[in-house]
């Protein structure tokens, strides 16, 4: 019997696992973001990253 693989559904296929990959990867650098850096015990990097908040007119408090 033959098997209809055609290119497009397994380009498809590569095109959803890589964009899966692709969230995965940038929600991991948001927590980072917000959680390594937001919340810092270095003053230096937390006045940094609440500067950047102000800078682009994001509410902080």
């Amino acid at each position: 019997m033959k098997t209809s693989h055609s290119p497009v559904a397994a380009a498809s296929h590569e095109s959803t696992a890589s964009r899966a990959v692709q969230l995965t990867f940038v929600a991991l650098l948001g927590v980072f973001v917000i959680g390594g850096v937001g919340f810092s015990h270095i003053s230096a990097v937390h006045n940094a990253s609440h500067d950047v908040r102000h800078a682009n007119a994001f509410p902080c408090h």
